[in-house]
């Protein structure tokens, strides 16, 4: 297998200095409202408005509606990524996937406590999640795209931090705004349409190398087949794949259920969870923002990535176990605190890795759209299963959330274990 970093120079001219830095902010605060988007719908207020619809089914409703978004967008996800790769306009590739993916996918979000029922909500957010990921893939290959394998380090920390400090900001932001749906929704909507717009404004995208080999004639079977990565011929890309699949469907089987955890759990009620939630993602906005720049700027120094993913996953896990050997508050300002530290460090080199294990093309070509997208339903799908299997296992044996924290841990440590056998990276 040749390395990744073979393949991994931009396919455009590098930015200057000043353009540079001006580039990976921006990348950071479009993955900060996207990620305070996802935090914020996904942890608080869908889970809040399903509550007070079916206080009775909210575990089960919860998991059917996560489940039936995430398979559309996990589909959308490598597809658009693809399709960005094909694109030819006179603003780029990756522009108008940006552009469309945030301006519709913030009027859907907009739109969402306007569903009405159980069903109208379901489809405003499938609306919303499709469009938005249209555009993620695309915006995550700009780091692909415009920097070197050198300078991915410092780039996937921004990101990274900014990514695990939307999260926080989400959670708290949702937390706080549980009690004022509509004006929440249309903060955030607002916010990723104007992200989005300022991001291709501010760093316009620049023309495509003289020597990148035109896209063939479309052909839907072809298409179709260059979804298909042989794990036997590149075996880095299988094992990153399955590894970030396992330590997320660990870390989204808790946070997706955090709302509910507080009230059967902890025993806390409706507004008091709330409450703690903005409280607890406070703790974890300091960790996540701490180590996330410690980890991506620790990265480019000792010039090593899998012992920082595995240090990570460990830390990930020791968060999941802290609420069942300590079920109460003080338990759970101990889980914000290490999940923070651990989920902040994995994010910060994270995209770095998978920038590295990106199969090696024809020179000339370029898949970087696609293959990021298929590591990214990495993500995607443990949002539809752990969900859906988290609420048949709650179901099956009584809300028993200890036998829930337990296989979450396993999972976690499970994926970082898997990046260990990575031979492209060290």
């Amino acid at each position: 297998m040749t390395a990744a970093t073979d393949f991994a120079a931009p396919s455009s001219a590098a930015p200057g200095r000043q353009r540079q830095w001006l580039l990976m902010v921006s990348l950071g605060i479009v993955f900060f409202v996207l990620l305070t988007l996802y935090a914020a719908i996904l942890g608080v207020l869908l889970p809040n408005q399903i509550q007070n619809m079916d206080p009775a089914g909210k575990t089960a409703t919860l998991g059917i509606v996560y489940a039936i978004t995430s398979v559309f967008s996990t589909i959308t996800t490598p597809v658009s990524g693809a399709l960005s790769d094909r694109t030819r306009t006179r603003f780029g590739r990756r522009t108008p996937w940006i552009v469309l993916g945030g301006l519709l996918g913030g009027i859907a979000t907009i739109l969402i406590p306007f569903g009405g029922t159980i069903v109208g909500i379901t489809a405003l957010w499938l609306v919303a999640t499709v469009t938005l990921n249209s555009m993620q893939p695309a915006i995550t290959t700009v780091v692909a795209d415009r920097f070197g394998p050198s300078e991915r380090g410092v780039v996937s920390g921004v990101v990274g931090a900014s990514m695990t400090a939307g999260v926080s900001a989400g959670t708290i932001f949702g937390g706080l705004m549980a009690a004022h749906l509509f004006v929440a929704y249309a903060i955030i909507g607002v916010g990723i349409i104007l992200a989005c717009l300022l991001f291709v404004l501010l760093n316009p995208e620049p023309p495509l190398a003289a020597d990148m080999t035109p896209p063939e004639p479309f052909r839907l079977g072809a298409f179709l087949r260059g979804f298909w990565i042989s794990p036997r011929e590149h075996p880095d890309f299988a094992w990153a794949f399955f590894g970030r699949f396992a330590i997320y469907m660990g870390y989204q089987a808790i946070l997706t259920y955090l709302l509910y955890i507080l009230e059967d759990h902890i025993g806390l009620g409706q507004v008091a969870a709330n409450a703690m939630i903005a409280r607890m993602s406070s703790v974890t906005f300091v960790a996540l923002v701490v180590s996330g720049l410690l980890a991506g700027w620790l990265s480019d120094r000792i010039r090593r990535l899998k012992p920082l993913v595995f240090v990570a996953g460990i830390v990930m896990a020791l968060a999941v176990v802290s609420p069942l050997l300590w079920p109460s508050v003080p338990g759970m300002f101990g889980y914000a605190a290490l999940i923070g530290l651990g989920y902040g460090a994995f994010m910060s080199v994270d995209l770095a890795l998978m920038t590295h294990v990106l199969p090696a093309r024809a020179e000339g070509a370029d898949s970087t759209g696609k293959d990021l997208g298929i590591l990214t339903t990495a993500i995607n799908v443990p949002q539809i299963l752990s969900p859906v299997l988290a609420a048949a296992l709650l179901s099956m044996t009584g809300n028993n959330y200890p036998l829930l924290f337990c296989l979450a841990a396993i999972c976690v440590v499970v994926g970082a274990g898997l990046v260990l056998p990575i031979r492209s990276v060290k």
